[in-house]
């Protein structure tokens, strides 16, 4: 058996006007997050990582933010765009580790709701996504609440 693993990581800016996603779930809140799509960050990361594991480059590269066909896109069909892509090279989803990094909101009440929704979209087990919260205790643009960055890191196998 093949094993690959693949590290993504994506932060965008908080700004208002805008609905917050987060893994496709909408979280209420005050801002949203600054995208040319819908901003998702969480599986944004997520795309970079399963490219990354294939050895395909990176999300900019795939969906161009300069492409007029991503505007305002939903980041669950650019995920389903990847994962087509890995299934196509014979691969399979192994597991999903992510950190949602944000002073605020508070994820934790929607932890569930979006690995529920992660392993939905994806046609996986929930016991293979696992999601985390962490602040940055006041530090640097997250901690100053301007923005929401996500690690991730996946394995693969074939």
């Amino acid at each position: 058996m093949e094993y690959r693993i693949g590290v993504g990581y994506d932060i965008h800016r908080l700004v208002e006007g805008r609905k917050l996603f987060l893994g496709g779930v909408e979280i209420p809140y005050i801002k949203g997050l600054l995208g040319h799509s819908d901003g998702d960050v969480l599986l944004h990361a997520l795309c970079d990582a399963f490219l990354g594991a294939l050895g395909e480059g990176d999300i900019g590269e795939r969906f161009p933010d300069t492409d007029p066909q991503y505007e305002g896109i939903s980041s669950g069909k650019l995920v389903k765009n990847v994962c087509a892509l890995l299934k196509e090279k014979g691969f399979n989803i192994n597991n999903i580790d992510s950190v949602i990094v944000a002073q605020e909101p508070n994820f934790s009440p929607f932890k569930k709701s979006i690995r529920q929704a992660v392993a939905r979209s994806l046609e996986i087990q929930e016991d293979r996504v696992n999601i985390k919260a962490k602040t940055n205790e006041g530090l640097d643009s997250i901690g100053q609440k301007e923005a929401i960055a996500v690690y991730v890191v996946v394995t693969i196998n074939k």
